[in-house]
Formats: structure tokens, C-alpha cells, sequence
């Protein structure tokens, strides 16, 4: 039988696993498809994935905003992979880890990229943000390493109190069912069905408008914040 762990025993598991990854080799664990990355390479792979995921969507994402204008957040930043070519979109990016590993591999590479803002978080919540309105939110190749789903949920209750009605979180969770996380893998997360996906979007007040990928490992969503009148 699995070990059952309290939330704060499990987020200091997640802190203390992705700094170990991250010390071991970070740009492997941010993407396993290779092992010898030079800075080169890193940065066009997640540039190539916001060519695919954010450039190809930028009507749902913008709603007739100037990107250069928004300012949006990034859940799971790692080593600044995807946040790199998000600065080149978007005006201002704040971008938030679970591991200080990571965190102060993306403030290297990144530290002079105009607009970007990193932080370490606690790996649930927002609070370390600034209390301002955004734009759009997003997160990639994140929330598959969760091993809780109320945790997930939280960051989805986070993403709402944060974004301005109507704006977009667009996000990834693991959609395989054939089989389950247990409380202390920090690696294999908690899967979604569809309708696991649909509720949690209606606990957390917004509208899941669009999925794709349900039954895989990369289970995208669409979730728009309702308006306030909705409430």
C-alpha cells in the first residue's frame, strides 16, 4: 500500500526532488529527448513548442490584445526552456518553480531578457506573484509530474483569482488512466479524465471550452475565466 503523505510533506518532496534533478542534469529533466543539450538547442526546442502551442492559438490567447501589451504567467518554468521564447511575445512574463535549482538556472540564462520575472513558489499556490490582473497563463510538461490532484486544483483556483475575466488558462495535465501516481512520485502525476477535467474547471469558475489529447500523456485544456456575473 502507498505511503500517504500530507500536503506540505509532499510539496517539500516535489522542492527537494527537482532540486535534485535539477543539480544531476536540469535541461534533461525539463526535456528528456536528449541528454547533451547546449544552450543552442535548449532554447530552440522551447521555441519551436511556442511556435506550435502559443503561435498557432493566438486568437483564443489574445482576444484582439497587442501581445506585446499582456502580461501573462508561466506554472513550472524549470530552466527557462519555454520562458525565453515567451518574452519574445509576450511584454511581461512572470514565471514561477518549485525547485531554487531551477529557478537560478532560468535567472542565468534569462537575467537579461526585458520584462521576464522569475520566482520560487511553493509548488501549489501564487502568492508569490504580484497582486496585478494577467492577461493569460499557461503551463507545459508541468502538472503531469503532480502526484495530487488537489494540488493541481489549487493552482487552477490561483490561475482564476489572478487572470482577468474572460482570459485564458491553457494548460497540460497527464491524461493516461491506465495507470496512477502514488503520493511520492514526484515524476509519474495524477491523470484527468474528460470529465475529472470538466468538473474541476466548473469547482475553479472557469468554462473548459476546449480539450485535446484526452487518454494521453499530454492532455491539453482550455479553460476561460468566467465572468463575474457568472458567479
Amino acid at each position: 500500500m502507498a505511503k500517504q503523505l500530507s500536503r506540505e510533506e509532499q510539496l517539500e518532496l516535489m522542492r527537494r526532488d527537482w532540486d535534485r534533478r535539477a543539480q544531476e542534469n536540469a535541461r534533461y529533466y525539463v526535456d528528456t529527448s536528449r541528454k547533451d543539450w547546449t544552450d543552442d538547442t535548449f532554447f530552440a526546442s522551447g521555441q519551436q513548442a511556442i511556435n506550435e502551442d502559443i503561435l498557432t492559438d493566438m486568437g483564443n490567447i489574445c482576444q484582439g490584445k497587442d501581445p506585446k501589451s499582456m502580461r501573462i504567467i508561466e506554472i513550472g518554468c524549470g530552466a527557462g526552456r519555454l520562458t525565453q521564447a515567451l518574452s519574445k511575445v509576450f511584454g511581461e512574463i512572470h514565471a514561477v518553480d518549485v525547485s531554487g535549482e531551477m529557478v537560478a538556472q532560468a535567472k542565468a540564462a534569462l537575467g537579461d531578457r526585458p520584462g521576464v520575472h522569475i520566482y520560487q513558489n511553493n509548488g501549489c499556490d501564487l502568492r508569490v506573484l504580484p497582486e496585478l490582473d494577467y492577461d493569460f497563463a499557461y503551463s507545459a510538461i508541468v502538472f503531469q509530474h503532480i502526484p495530487s490532484r488537489e494540488i493541481i486544483e489549487t493552482y487552477v483556483r490561483e490561475v482564476n483569482r489572478l487572470l482577468k475575466p474572460g482570459a485564458l488558462f491553457k494548460f497540460q495535465v497527464q491524461g493516461y488512466l491506465a495507470t496512477d501516481s502514488t503520493p511520492d512520485d514526484t515524476w509519474h502525476g495524477v491523470s484527468f479524465s474528460e470529465q475529472q477535467a470538466r468538473e474541476m474547471a466548473e469547482r475553479c469558475n472557469f468554462e473548459m471550452r476546449y480539450s485535446y489529447g484526452a487518454g494521453v500523456q499530454y492532455f491539453w485544456l482550455w479553460f476561460f475565466k468566467k465572468p463575474a456575473s457568472a458567479l
